[in-house]
């Protein structure tokens, strides 16, 4: 038999022992205000959803729980990938990835290490760990004491830079005579033509492929690790963590190339013509990816005008560029009402170089 206890007769919590309390990390798309306008602050193909990755959601048997080792997902992707099942690991969203790669690896006094600015969502899950961020222009060929994780955007958001293959297995090499791990976010290598990543014990690949496919909103993501890492990770995920719905869709992920194949090229040229057309309102930045900045002065007064106006952008102050936006490429009637948005908006303000 149990009795409750009244309130004041619980033993005190040392809340010093828990997770800080932290505001959530700055975001694109939706928010708690209503917005039924343009969206040009979330990364996805224009062209989207992918039929196909649709048809197997639909497919996906929605009455009962899934597997809870998802073991068929795993060897489709390990099959896709040429490696093995123990060297994937299945997530609802990159950031849950993220966020466990932290919970795992990161502890009191330790340090992240990002190239450029870090998703919001792994610095918000160093901070919960009570660790540190420290932003570096350059991949360091030895690492600060007690880093533990060393962050890359594989291109970057938001500025769309990338390093080399060389580069990339010199950091990982630097990693593993530290005791750390690379983490090498490719969310966006899909729309580029950027080499795939080496395999190495001390890398973790995270793909979020619902950004290339138009399917943001499933949160497909996965990672490809060395299989003790992978078993760290799985060790942090509750039971059914994936839906049915998001195990299908990963599972679908190696019939689904004939979309990109045909969209991601249109993709590449509305974002370049976005971009030069940008280019003659202020300095723009686009290095081959679906997004861009435009330096606009103040950021937050330029993103909230053009909200008002039914046009959603990024404002990049999380980024450390406060002075300017991040759009993403949508279909070419869009942008033009983008442009004109734009135009209007920064010839109030003047022209910034």
């Amino acid at each position: 038999m149990t009795t409750d206890l009244p309130v004041t007769d619980l033993p005190p919590t040392d809340h010093s022992s828990l997770p800080p309390v932290l505001p959530r990390a700055a975001h694109g798309g939706p928010d708690a205000q209503a917005f039924t306008g343009l969206d040009f602050s979330v990364n996805t193909n224009p062209y989207g959803p992918n039929p196909r990755l649709i048809q197997a959601v639909r497919d996906a048997d929605h009455a009962h729980y899934p597997d809870p080792t998802y073991a068929r997902v795993r060897e489709r992707l390990a099959a896709w990938h040429a490696t093995e099942p123990g060297g994937v690991a299945l997530a609802t969203g990159a950031s849950d990835l993220l966020h466990r790669l932290a919970r795992a690896y990161l502890g009191s006094g330790d340090t992240l290490l990002s190239l450029y600015a870090p998703f919001g969502e792994l610095a918000r899950a160093a901070a919960l760990q009570r660790a540190s961020v420290q932003v570096v222009p350059a991949l360091p060929t030895t690492l600060p004491a007690r880093t533990r994780l060393v962050y890359v955007g594989y291109p970057h958001n938001p500025t769309g830079h990338a390093p080399t293959l060389g580069e990339l297995l010199a950091a990982a090499d630097t990693c593993a005579a530290a005791g750390a791990l690379l983490i090498v976010d490719e969310a966006y290598a899909p729309f580029t033509a950027l080499p795939v990543p080496p395999r190495h014990p001390a890398l973790v690949r995270v793909l979020s492929p619902g950004k290339a496919h138009g399917m943001v909103g499933a949160r497909p993501a996965y990672a490809l690790a060395a299989p003790p890492v992978v078993a760290a990770l799985d060790n942090l995920a509750p039971a059914w963590h994936v839906t049915a719905a998001t195990a299908a869709v990963l599972a679908a992920l190696p019939h689904g190339a004939r979309f990109l194949a045909e969209t991601l090229p249109r993709v590449a040229a509305h974002a370049s013509e976005l971009a030069a057309d940008l280019g003659r309102l202020g300095r723009t930045e686009h290095a081959g990816t679906p997004f861009m900045t435009l330096r606009v002065g103040d950021a937050a007064a330029v993103t909230a005008d053009l909200r008002e106006g039914g046009i959603r952008v990024r404002d990049c102050a999380s980024y450390g560029l406060p002075d300017c936006i991040r759009v993403s490429t949508r279909l070419p009637g869009e942008n033009a009402a983008l442009l004109r948005a734009l135009t209007a908006r920064l010839g109030r303000g003047g022209r910034h170089g």
